[in-house]
């Protein structure tokens, strides 16, 4: 039996509002709370909150100083034109890819890194 159930996950940042609003643009989630200090998309289970970390400073992957704090999978249709739509709305691309006929890494506006892949 099982003593919780999962209900999604939080990235600190320094502006939770900024943010969502990025996630709501690419992942089509609804608000489901907001405040100064917290901001929680879609529903339990399948959600991502935004937690307003006072002094945040982002992870500077792939350089290990200020290590990861989370890593989004997410799919797309086409690399290419999935990226271009994302960096569109706000993110950024690191210039070391890992693997980029295979996936790219980006950052969201707060640093965070994520990757984009084809998973069909």
């Amino acid at each position: 039996m099982a003593l919780a159930t999962y209900a999604g996950f939080s990235l600190d940042c320094d502006d939770p509002a900024t943010l969502a609003d990025f996630y709501v643009k690419l992942l089509g989630l609804e608000v489901g709370y907001t405040s100064d200090e917290f901001v929680y998309l879609g529903s339990p289970g399948s959600g991502i909150g935004f937690v307003k970390v006072d002094k945040y400073v982002p992870p500077t992957w792939p350089d290990a100083g200020v290590p990861k704090q989370a890593h989004v999978e997410l799919s797309v249709e086409n690399l290419d034109s999935g990226e271009a739509a994302i960096l569109a709305i706000g993110a950024t691309k690191p210039d070391f890819q890992p693997q980029p006929d295979r996936w790219r890494v980006l950052f969201d506006p707060a640093g965070h890194p994520f990757c984009i892949s084809v998973m069909s």
